[in-house]
Order: C-alpha cells, then sequence, then structure tokens
C-alpha cells in the first residue's frame, strides 16, 4: 500500500512537470497557462489509460463476478488516490495562472472562483477519496472485484475529452479531428460511463440466473443508491457534451437570395 502510495505520489505530478517543461522548450510562443492546461491533460488522459487497462486486466480475470479476486482491483485504489489530490491542485494552477495572465487577480479571489468553476469536480474528487476509496478498500470486504474493474473502465472517454479541450484552447475547433474525436467522445463517454450501469447489472443476474430487471429487487438498497449517486453526475456531464455537440454539427441557415 505504502509503496504503491509513493509512486502515485511521484509519477503523476512528476508527469506533470515533466510535460510542463518539454511544452515550454517545444513551444516558446505559448504561454505559461497554455502549457500547464495541456500538460494536465497529459496527466488525465495517462491516467484514464493505466484505469482503463486495469479495469480490462480486472474483468478478464473475474470470471465469478462476486467472488473471484484480483490484486489490481485494490492495488490500484492506492494508485489513484495521489492522483486525485494532484488533479484538484491542478485544476487550480490552471485557473491561477488563467487569471493571473488575464488580470492579476488577488489570489484569495482567484481560489473563490475556482471553487465556484468547479464545485462538481471538486465534489467528484472529495467522494472518491472519503467515500469511495473505504468502502472499495474495507466496507466490502474480499466481495465485487469485478465491479471495481469495471468502474475503472469508466475512465475511457477521459483522454478524449482531454484532447477536446486541448483542440479548443489550441482554437482548432473548426477541424475534422475535432468533429472526429467529438463523436468519439459521446461514444466513449455513453458506453463506459452511464450504460456501463446496466452491464454491471446484467452481469450479476447472468450470474445469479435473474433478469435485468430483477437484479435492482434482489441487491442491497445501499448498493442501487451507491449507483444512483455513482451514475447522476455522468448523465449531467453527458447532456453537456451533448449540447455541445449539437451547437458543433449544427449548420447555420443558408441565406435567402435576394
Amino acid at each position: 500500500m505504502l509503496l504503491t502510495l509513493a509512486w502515485g505520489s511521484l509519477f503523476f505530478p512528476g508527469l506533470f512537470v515533466l510535460s510542463t517543461w518539454w511544452l515550454r522548450r517545444a513551444r516558446p510562443a505559448w504561454t505559461y497557462h497554455d502549457c500547464v492546461m495541456i500538460s494536465t491533460r497529459v496527466v488525465s488522459s495517462a491516467q484514464a489509460v493505466l484505469a482503463t487497462g486495469s479495469g480490462i486486466v480486472i474483468i478478464r480475470a473475474c470470471r465469478n463476478v462476486v467472488t473471484d479476486r484480483h490484486w489490481l482491483a485494490r492495488e490500484y485504489v492506492w494508485f489513484l488516490i495521489p492522483y486525485m489530490v494532484y488533479d484538484t491542485y491542478a485544476m487550480y494552477l490552471c485557473e491561477w495562472y488563467r487569471t493571473r495572465e488575464q488580470d492579476r487577480r488577488h489570489t484569495l479571489t482567484i481560489f473563490r472562483n475556482f471553487l465556484s468553476k468547479n464545485r462538481l469536480m471538486i465534489t467528484h474528487h472529495v467522494v472518491i477519496l472519503l467515500v469511495l476509496v473505504p468502502v472499495t478498500q474495507r466496507l466490502r470486504g474480499e466481495l465485487g472485484d469485478f465491479f471495481v474493474g469495471c468502474i475503472f473502465t469508466a475512465e475511457l472517454s477521459t483522454p478524449f475529452v482531454s484532447l477536446g479541450r486541448v483542440l479548443i484552447q489550441l482554437k482548432q475547433q473548426h477541424t475534422l479531428l475535432y468533429k472526429v474525436n467529438g463523436i468519439l467522445t459521446l461514444t466513449t463517454f455513453l458506453s463506459c460511463r452511464i450504460l456501463l450501469f446496466p452491464f454491471m447489472y446484467w452481469s450479476y443476474g447472468h450470474h445469479q440466473r435473474l433478469s435485468l430487471f430483477q437484479v435492482p429487487f434482489r441487491i442491497p438498497l445501499h448498493c442501487n443508491m451507491a449507483n444512483a449517486f455513482l451514475i447522476a453526475p455522468q448523465i449531467y456531464w453527458f447532456s453537456l457534451l451533448c449540447k455541445k455537440a449539437a451547437r458543433l454539427f449544427d449548420t447555420p441557415p443558408a441565406g435567402k437570395d435576394g
């Protein structure tokens, strides 16, 4: 546990510093905010690839979705804890550089704006640290590694979300790459962050010889409540992505002749 925490504490901030340093050298015309923002996306994408890969390994290894075990189901959570702490600070750093470059506001004002603009994401990080970590590491006992692996694969959409934001930062919204990435973002987000939950219910039902519609009534109430709590922000974020996609592909009507 301690060794994994130490590796995570070195890996994510180290990758961020290395990426920022390289971008400053490779793109001297870019502002520090540009470099920091893109570096945070690089780190987020790296974490997403590691989480998704871990999830796939766990899912493939657990034939019995209830009792089968895999060491990654617990070990990667310890690796994830430093990332959540780092990512919260990195979001603040992006806001700090963005605001300082624009109007040099007071640090306290910047911090308040950061909390206001990112309250949902900050809440998401805090819930993971204070609720999901104890649940996955202690409270669930020796059961459910398969479902932990499923939750890890929810990160599959993150690299596409990150690439989209980088392209916006670089003012590349008009490119074909941006549109293709938008389609991939919607597809992976829908598949791995929303349809993932019916898949987990179906997997449990298949194991217990239950239909999908019977499963919610055969599992503890707190499991249903936890899943509802997890999927609610995903549906909200997906609605935002759909609105952006609608604007992206909404071509203005042709002007009338004459």
